[in-house]
Parts: C-alpha cells; sequence; structure tokens
C-alpha cells in the first residue's frame, strides 16, 4: 500500500468497505443458500484458476480467467449479498502482472463483489427472480414452475451491463487516483471496450442458471462452462497472437531508435498522428491498428541505411541523399513477409511519393499513391517540422499546420491535410512519446522580432521542386500509371542483402533523388528529401 499514492489507497480501502457490507448480510443469514454459495464460488475460483493449469503438451494460455459467466450465474440464482461472496474468492485468485501483487488482488476481489451485488439489485428490482422460476437456489432441487426465459432475457441484460459498469467505473476511478489521470481521460473508452463482452457473458450465466434449475440441475449447468472455457481459449490465443504482433513491431521500431538516435520517438508520433487521421476520415476500427503501424514502422528501411548517413553533421551529397531515399524499398522488403501488416507495407513503400508525381521511389501521383502511403506522409511531415532535431528547432503546430496547407495539392493530399488540421483543433496534439532529443513545441509562434525556425526542404521555399527523374534501375515495382500495385524491385533487393551493416554504401546504389537542401542547411539525421516530412 506504501507504494499507492494517498488517494489510490484511499479508494481502494473505501472499495474494501464497501465489499464487507456487501457481503455481511450473507453472512450473518442463517437462511442463506450454503450449498448452492459455495459450489458456485468454488467453482468461480476453479474458473479463475484454470489459466494455471496448461493444456497437455502446452504452456498455460494468458486471458483464460474471470469466468464472469459464473459470477453473473450466482447474481440471477442467489441473493445480492450472497452473489457478492461468490465472486470474491475468484477476484482474489486473480492474476496480477505488477506490484504490489497483494493489494491488487484485494482490490479485483473488493470491485467483482461489488459488482455482483449491484447487479443482483438490479435483477432483483426488474422481476428477475420470478422470471427465472422461483426465488433463491436452495441446492439443487428442481424448480416449481418453468422459467420465462424470454422474460428473463431483459432483468439479465440490465444486471450484465449493472456489472459492467460498476467494474468499470471503479477501474477508471483507481486509475484517476493512482496514475493522477483527469477523471474524463481515466473512464474514455472503457464502458464501449467492455459493455458487448459482459452482456455476452450474462447471457451465458443466465443460460447456466435457466439448466441449473431445470430438472437436469447443476450437472446440466456446468456443461454450459465447456463452451466459454472453449471460447476464452481462443480469445487467448488471439490475445497472444496480438501481443507478438506488438512485440514485433516495438523490436523494429526499437533497433531504428538504436540507430538514428536523433529522431527517437518520431515513429511513434507519426503512428499517433496517422490514427488521429484515419480517425477524422471515419476509417473502420480495425483498418485503424493498421493505419498505427504503418506510421510507426514507416522509417524501418533506415536500418538499411548506413549509419554514417544517419549521423552525418553536414550537407548530404547527391549520391548520399540517394542512397537514404532508398529506404521506402528496404522497409518494403523487410516486413514483406509480415502478413499481419497488411495495407501497412503499401504505406511503407511509398510515403515519400507526393501527389504531383515528383516524389520516390516510382513517382506515383494522384490517386496512384495509396491511401494510407497518403496519411503517414502528412503525419510524418506534421511530426518532422513539431520536433526539435539537431538541424532545426521546432516550430509551433499552427505554423506546422499551415506550412502542410500551402504545400497540400503539390506535396500532400489536401483531404489528409484538411483530416489532421481538423483532428488537432478537436483534440489538440498531445505526443504520447517524447524524447530528450525529440521535444515538443506546442506552443504559440515566436513572438515578434524573432526569427523563426528555418523551413527545411522543398515545403518551405516557394513552390513544390521537382525530382530528379528515377533511373530504371530503380524503379523495379510500385504502381505505373496503368499498373496495378507490386512489390519491390530486384535492385532494393540486391541492395538490401548486399548493404553492410553500418558505415560502407552499397555500390551502385541507385534511386529517385530530390532536390538536396540549399547551401548552408543542415540536412540532419532524417534527410530523405520529402520536402517539408524530411
Amino acid at each position: 500500500m506504501r507504494v499507492l499514492p494517498p488517494a489510490a489507497r484511499g479508494f481502494v480501502l473505501c472499495a474494501v468497505l464497501a465489499a464487507l457490507a456487501c457481503t455481511a448480510p450473507a453472512l450473518t443469514d442463517s437462511a442463506a443458500p450454503w450449498p448452492a454459495v459455495t459450489l458456485l464460488a468454488v467453482l468461480y475460483l476453479g474458473c479463475e484458476l484454470v489459466r494455471h493449469c496448461p493444456l497437455p503438451g502446452r504452456r498455460a494460455s494468458e486471458g483464460i480467467g474471470s469466468f464472469f459467466p459464473v459470477a453473473l450465474a450466482a447474481v440471477f440464482l442467489l441473493p445480492p449479498a450472497a452473489a457478492a461472496l461468490v465472486a470474491l474468492p475468484g477476484g482474489l485468485a486473480a492474476t496480477v502482472a505488477q506490484r504490489p501483487a497483494g493489494v491488487r488482488r484485494v482490490w479485483h476481489g473488493a470491485q467483482q463483489s461489488l459488482g455482483a451485488w449491484a447487479a443482483g439489485q438490479a435483477f432483483g428490482l426488474l422481476g428477475g427472480p420470478a422470471a427465472l422460476g422461483g426465488g433463491p437456489a436452495a441446492g439443487s432441487a428442481p424448480p416449481a414452475w418453468p422459467a420465462d426465459l424470454p422474460g428473463a432475457m431483459l432483468p439479465a441484460t440490465a444486471a450484465a451491463a449493472v456489472f459492467c459498469l460498476v467494474i468499470t467505473a471503479l477501474d477508471g476511478g483507481i486509475l484517476a487516483a493512482a496514475e493522477r489521470r483527469p477523471a474524463a481521460t481515466a473512464w474514455h473508452g472503457l464502458v464501449p471496450l467492455t459493455l458487448a463482452a459482459h452482456c455476452v457473458h450474462g447471457l451465458a450465466g443466465l443460460m447456466m442458471a435457466v439448466m441449473w434449475r431445470s430438472p437436469y440441475g447443476v450437472p446440466a449447468a456446468l456443461l454450459v462452462l465447456l463452451p466459454m472455457y472453449v471460447s476464452c481459449w481462443v480469445f487467448a490465443q488471439y490475445h497472444r497472437e496480438h501481443a507478438a504482433h506488438q512485440a514485433t513491431i516495438r523490436a523494429l521500431v526499437q533497433a531504428v531508435d538504436i540507430k538514428d538516435r536523433y529522431t527517437r520517438g518520431h515513429s511513434e508520433r507519426v503512428g499517433q498522428a496517422s490514427t488521429m487521421i484515419a480517425r477524422e476520415l471515419g476509417m473502420a476500427e480495425d483498418r485503424l491498428e493498421v493505419v498505427r503501424f504503418a506510421g510507426i514502422l514507416h522509417d524501418v528501411g533506415k536500418i538499411g541505411v548506413p549509419t554514417r548517413l544517419l549521423r552525418k553533421d553536414g550537407p548530404l551529397t547527391p549520391q548520399e541523399r540517394r542512397i537514404i531515399e532508398l529506404h521506402p524499398e528496404y522497409g518494403h522488403e523487410m516486413v514483406r513477409g509480415i502478413g499481419f501488416l497488411g495495407e501497412a507495407r503499401s504505406a511503407i513503400l511509398h510515403h515519400h511519393e507526393r501527389v504531383d508525381g515528383t516524389g520516390y521511389p516510382y513517382g506515383l501521383t494522384g490517386e496512384q499513391i495509396p491511401v494510407l502511403a497518403r496519411v503517414v506522409a502528412v503525419a510524418d511531415a506534421f511530426d518532422a517540422m513539431t520536433s526539435t532535431r539537431s538541424y532545426s528547432r521546432a516550430r509551433p503546430v499552427p505554423t506546422a499546420l499551415a506550412e502542410l496547407e500551402r504545400c497540400a495539392g503539390a506535396q500532400f493530399d489536401p483531404a489528409m491535410v484538411r483530416a489532421l488540421t481538423a483532428a488537432v483543433g478537436r483534440h489538440g496534439w498531445h505526443p504520447v512519446v517524447t524524447s530528450d532529443d525529440d521535444l515538443q513545441v506546442i506552443g504559440d509562434p515566436a513572438p515578434a522580432g524573432v526569427p523563426g525556425p528555418a523551413v527545411r526542404g522543398p515545403a518551405a521555399r516557394n513552390g513544390p521542386v521537382p525530382a530528379a527523374p528515377a533511373p530504371a534501375a530503380g524503379r523495379g515495382g510500385g504502381l505505373g500509371p496503368r499498373g496495378g500495385p507490386r512489390t519491390a524491385g530486384p535492385a532494393a533487393r540486391t541492395a538490401l542483402r548486399a548493404l553492410p551493416a553500418q558505415d560502407a554504401a552499397p555500390p551502385g546504389a541507385d534511386g529517385s533523388g530530390s532536390q538536396a537542401p540549399p547551401d548552408g542547411e543542415r540536412p540532419g539525421h532524417d534527410a530523405d528529401g520529402a520536402g517539408a516530412g524530411a
């Protein structure tokens, strides 16, 4: 408890005292249905502990546990105080990954007890026990009359919703108290993510309660748990696969950050800005994650660029710039075998294309450029301009947005720029990842008389600067004016395989070159000829 802030300790203590008050009537009631309470409590505890028992030949699956159908079946079968008592052992046995483990287990037990008690109260107020077929369960005795299943659906759904609301409200409260988050931020998104799952658990719990009161008794009720276990196991596999995807992304990003230390945190911020644009455009939730992956991994190809070029302090020569401009093809080659990235692969390959056709690596124009690549291009430019680098100061957010709007139609897709402007105007720009070398400037423009930071690349000048045409060797794939999507060409794959680990440039490396920075400008460690989005 000492590691928690005083507000969090007080919150946990109040929850524990409230849970004890909810369970006390069951402990003092001589008429409590103890056989049913004991059986359901042991069953709920066993369902929670099953996550520690691996299947033969397999390790224990993460994510299996917290069998809310059992707790909700207790809500439907028992008085509220007894249902709160049933939920207590399972909550205390919950697996915790962070310290203090004991306090977290006590918290989970109190949280689930309060949720079960509140759900039981709602179920009783809506006439659920009568619709289910009699009073509280007294064991496995058959009911006096059959259950009114359609009539029990409404109170059961309401009880599951109340259980969800109490659990999530307490979760938000402890987050606000322990991490000093604003209340609105702590509760944001919790209910939509859990309400549907709790309603499904409530339906399974209702089926279990109906079978419990049927002539078939407790054995039939226990059979309901088998498909629920299978469902939870499948979900656990999905959870593990998703965690593996996240670990893959983190490993790739860390490799880029270690090699290009001056842009540390840039990848995560581009992923954040890309997600804001995609959400503003109304993209589906499953596509938002692909957009985020695309933003995070857009510069992964820099792993294949010699370190001496990424960390060079002086201006880049045209040949060095052409080598750096191969990084989209390197990145596409690196991730082409990672199936879960989907559309993100095309965004990695094409995020430096320009809508006027002067970008690289393939000089695509307008709608030929994949949608996600156009999203990432704007997000990349926005973060580059609002980040302090060794070669340029960060610009205020309004200035960066104005520069993006000025370059819209030539370098950037105007729809993507409008979406970012609207999203930042509505939610602000609060980067979730920063670093000592990559500070964010969110404030007002520089005071009058103080010169602002230099604008880097073609976007800083009077109009776009056309890129040099790419030699045929650098155009091994892509999307031609009349062709379909293609993978990166043999030149990029050969260069990627032949490239030494650090400083040696690949012999004969080629690509489409943009105009070099003006004399005296330090192109920086992420220089790649991207104009405003360098």
